[in-house]
């Protein structure tokens, strides 16, 4: 199976497709994780059964440095139904087969700081590239800066702001796969705490593609979304 290389600092690590037999190590590394989070409301952490239905289905890759596992990635096939996150940006039932969802990143505490989390969805693109999906949704918490900052580099976009997970409030981030989108001529740049304000702005066809902070305070930068569906 193959595996991609790189390095942290002086250290080589090894990115590999997981299985069943990492399960006790992503795990364990979810804990540790779980234990340094600034915020509860960041991180949704799955459970033993999903893990093992990810790993089940080849979805889920890991970073290795002297066979330890320090950071993995996944990504999920969710059931259709009525919290599908492809309803959240205004694809239609028939459309929803070909969504595939980034589900969850961790990286070691001791490892972060070395762009881990990007380098691995450099290669979750790469994998869906040579894919049939046509969609790729996320959620991330506002204010959870480093997660927003992921998805954007990725080319993936904010198509909703809403109340996910039992009532967390969480953008709804998509990409359309094998399509390149052009920027858009109009912008607005709005303050990432007025919360009803970006709900009206998507509500009305405009999509969250970037932020930036300016004077200790984020704004999100949102164009019109024209056919980006």
């Amino acid at each position: 199976m193959k595996e991609w290389k790189g390095k942290l600092g002086e250290e080589e690590y090894i990115v590999r497709v997981l299985t069943l037999e990492h399960l006790d190590s992503i795990l364990s590394l979810q804990q540790v994780v779980l234990r340094t989070m600034e915020s509860d409301s960041f991180l949704s952490p799955l459970t033993l059964e999903e893990f093992e239905d990810l790993l089940a289905r080849n979805l889920m890759i890991g970073a290795f440095v002297d066979n330890e596992l320090i950071a993995f990635r996944a990504l999920a096939l969710p059931p259709i139904d009525d919290d599908h996150l492809g309803y959240d940006i205004g694809l239609s039932k028939e459309q929803l087969e070909q969504v595939i969802y980034q589900e969850i990143t961790n990286v070691h505490p001791y490892y972060r700081g070395f762009g881990l989390q990007k380098k691995l969805g450099v290669i979750v693109m790469e994998i869906l590239d040579a894919s049939s999906y046509t969609h790729i949704c996320a959620t991330v918490a506002p204010f959870n800066i480093a997660s927003l900052k992921d998805k954007l580099s990725q080319g993936m976009v904010m198509g909703a702001l809403k109340n996910k997970y039992g009532g967390m409030l969480r953008y709804v981030f998509y990409k359309k796969l094998h399509v390149n989108r052009t920027n858009g001529e109009n912008c607005l740049e709005i303050p990432m705490d007025a919360i009803e304000k970006q709900q009206q702005l998507i509500a009305d066809g405009w999509i969250g593609t970037a932020i930036f902070q300016k004077e200790n305070t984020w704004y999100v930068v949102y164009e019109e979304k024209g056919t980006y569906i």
